[in-house]
């Protein structure tokens, strides 16, 4: 009963800036936490970053700095500003929602379709 509509991803050059939306709709019961991942062919999915309904960021460590998290509760939104891009930071980015403790059965994780950014030289 939860949908994740992602936008914003494309084709830019080394040093460029993106901004990826992803808005959430649907039930959501509990508290949750959105954030960013994104995988690389040949490479597992990666968390690049996420924000608590209270607010509380974390990054990776190849992102700190250049990334930044941000969530409008007014529109279900969270966003992900990119700056300064490098060409590893290439792969299809997922937005998620996770609702629930780990190990809790009612631990639910929801996925975006995943938007293309591709950083060229």
């Amino acid at each position: 009963q939860v949908q994740l509509v992602e936008s914003g991803g494309g084709l830019v050059q080394a040093g460029g800036s993106l901004r990826l939306s992803c808005a959430a709709s649907g039930s959501i019961f509990s508290i949750g936490t959105m954030g960013w991942y994104r995988q690389a062919p040949g490479k597992q999915r990666e968390l690049v970053t996420s924000i608590t309904s209270g607010g509380r960021t974390n990054y990776a460590d190849s992102v700190k700095g250049r990334f930044t998290i941000s969530s409008d509760n007014a529109k279900n939104t969270v966003y992900l500003q990119m700056n300064s891009l490098k060409p590893e930071d290439t792969a299809v980015y997922y937005c998620n929602l996770a609702v629930g403790r780990l190990g809790s059965p009612l631990r639910r994780d929801y996925w975006g379709q995943g938007t293309q950014v591709t950083v060229s030289s």
